[in-house]
């Protein structure tokens, strides 16, 4: 009788054990498909910094219940290295249309698929189907604007400076800020000779940086933000920039005036893509989506202080902010500005060496 008990008891402690297993697998299975469902409602992105309205980030999370995991980059070199050196997750990326081309080349970037965007419409359409992304087929432009002079009025007259020439005038010893961007930089001086800022002639471009090197007695320093920071302080009273910049400055300091140059300037955008190894692909849908819509988009450019590229966003804004054609430019001056291309690795490489020049004689 006591060995027919202790059987049954040793039966019943093996049945409990088993059980105790069975639970503690089940657990564990549910704690991977938890994680992995907590893993699947996270979106990363990777942008420019100060480039979003945080508030928006905030309503976007509780209208999804997608947690957005942001991280910034400060120029479009550094973030194609972080996206080539992989170990890092990111949904959406923010590239400029210059390095659009060399990002799809490298398989950086993934197809679009139109029709789960809801907006598309909506963007001007002199900003669509570019030279460096025919059909938008893995972009949607987020915001645009152009490059020009910021000028204090307290110093200098407006007036005097209308075009890139003028800077070369001898009454602005060192007065000016230079943008520290190859492109940028030797565009003003090909545009200054009647020339596109996309030159591949190897006679115009030398003669681009012979005229940049003339400039050298004018500029009183080569910078980036802190062309912004300085222009603000009244620490210069020439400044080249970009337009969101120069209407930040002018909030700022509204001495500040910017002037689009009448022998050239360019047109550029910033854009969403989704990164060749994004994993939520609805979540980012879902963000271009959320960020597409009207009212956000008007939020946004509000916030930031860029042009937004969305039409009905536009007409959400003061009326004094869309009708400053300096920042909102007629169709006019639309169809002469230039777009930035890729140029390739050596035309890159080119334009690297004469702006390194142009530095190195400072």
């Amino acid at each position: 009788m006591k060995k027919l008990v202790s059987l049954i008891l040793s039966i019943l402690v093996v049945v409990l054990l088993l059980l105790g297993v069975k639970k503690y697998i089940q657990s564990q299975e549910i704690s991977a498909d938890e994680s992995a469902s907590s893993e699947k409602q996270q979106l990363y992105l990777f942008n420019w910094g100060n480039y979003i309205d945080p508030d928006l980030i905030k309503e976007f999370e509780a209208e999804t219940n997608i947690q957005v995991v942001y991280e910034t980059f400060d120029s479009n070199d550094a973030m194609e290295a972080k996206l080539k050196q992989g170990g890092t997750r990111y949904d959406i990326v923010f590239p400029s249309e210059s390095s659009i081309t060399k990002l799809v080349n490298q398989n950086l970037l993934q197809p679009l698929d139109h029709s789960k965007i809801q907006g598309l419409e909506n963007i001007s359409p002199f900003l669509l189907n570019s030279p460096v992304d025919p059909g938008n087929q893995f972009t949607v432009p987020y915001f645009w604007g152009t490059v020009g002079i910021m000028v204090n009025t307290k110093y200098i007259d407006p007036e005097s400076i209308t075009t890139w020439n003028d800077l070369w005038k001898s009454e602005f010893q060192n007065k000016i800020l230079l943008l520290d961007g190859n492109r940028e930089t030797m565009g003003l001086a090909l545009q200054s000779l009647g020339y596109s800022l996309n030159s591949k002639d190897a006679a115009q471009l030398k003669e681009a940086e012979l005229k940049i090197k003339a400039l050298n007695p004018n500029v009183r320093a080569v910078l980036n933000e802190e062309i912004k920071t300085m222009m603000k302080l009244e620490e210069a009273p020439i400044g080249i920039g970009y337009s969101g910049d120069a209407a930040a400055v002018a909030e700022a300091n509204p001495a500040v005036q910017y002037i689009l140059p009448q022998d050239g300037s360019a047109v550029w955008t910033d854009n969403f893509a989704l990164s060749y190894n994004a994993e939520n692909i609805e979540g980012a849908y879902a963000f271009i989506n959320f960020m597409l819509r009207p009212e956000n988009a008007a939020r946004n450019a509000a916030f930031v202080g860029y042009a937004t590229p969305n039409e009905a966003a536009k007409e959400l804004l003061d009326e004094e902010v869309v009708s400053d054609e300096t920042f909102y430019p007629s169709q006019e001056v639309i169809e002469s500005l230039e777009h930035y291309e890729y140029l390739g690795t050596e035309w890159i490489s080119n334009y690297n060496d004469a702006f390194l020049n142009f530095k190195m004689e400072l």
